[in-house]
């Protein structure tokens, strides 16, 4: 008698852990399911072609690995954030700038690039120095038919006329050299901007002129040059 209980009672302990582990199989599948539904919902947010920011989770030999949120992570090649002598300019933890070029709901893959992200950023710049008479900043980096490149973050044209105050007879003591200039004109279809020093030379000369003007008071005596 009290080995069928003991018989009994073990069968009833088996089919429980059987049911335990059915019930915990499901639960993993349908905690499963959810996760895949939420990461498609979250996917499905990030529209090709949209500037948005992420942060870098990792920094390998061939690629960065950036959280754009969404719970949602996209590589892109490591050379994108390369120095001129091969520096990587990125590190963990870093907020950047990037495109969604590309996204494959069933992989579940998102194609990012900084490149085009920081290109976008840059004309922005651009276009937001001409319409309210700001600057933007460059490097001369060549000298060219006609003026002087400038490396805005693109490559702009600078006129002979548009360095100086002054007509310049010798531009490659501009090289290398940064200054801040005025956005003339730019397409950017046709990847064409023009920029003035000049302008911003004469700006500076007459906020300087005023400056002394209104500093000076009748009766004043002051020295001459």
């Amino acid at each position: 008698m009290q080995g069928e209980e003991t018989m009994t009672s073990g069968n009833d302990l088996a089919g429980e852990t059987k049911a335990v582990e059915a019930k915990s199989e499901v639960s993993q599948e349908e905690r499963k399911e959810e996760f895949q539904n939420l990461f498609e919902e979250s996917l499905s947010q990030l529209q090709e072609g949209e500037l948005i920011k992420g942060r870098v989770v990792h920094v390998g030999k061939e690629h960065v690995m950036v959280d754009v949120g969404y719970k949602c992570e996209g590589q892109i090649p490591i050379h994108e954030f390369q120095a001129e002598d091969g520096t990587v300019t990125v590190k963990e933890g870093d907020l950047i700038d990037v495109l969604v070029e590309s996204r494959d709901d069933e992989e579940g893959e998102i194609v990012l690039s900084k490149t085009k992200a920081d290109k976008i950023r840059v004309w922005e710049e651009i276009r937001r120095a001409h319409e309210t008479g700001g600057t933007v900043e460059g490097k001369i980096v060549a000298k060219v038919r006609g003026g002087l490149s400038v490396d805005i973050g693109v490559l702009a044209f600078l006129p002979g006329s548009q360095v100086d105050l002054r007509p310049v007879r010798n531009l490659d003591r501009f090289l290398g050299q940064t200054f801040s200039f005025k956005v003339l004109k730019y397409n950017r279809r046709r990847n064409n901007v023009v920029l003035s020093r000049r302008v911003v030379l004469e700006e500076e000369r007459a906020r300087a002129k005023e400056a002394i003007l209104s500093s000076l008071q009748e009766g004043m005596i002051v020295s001459g040059v």
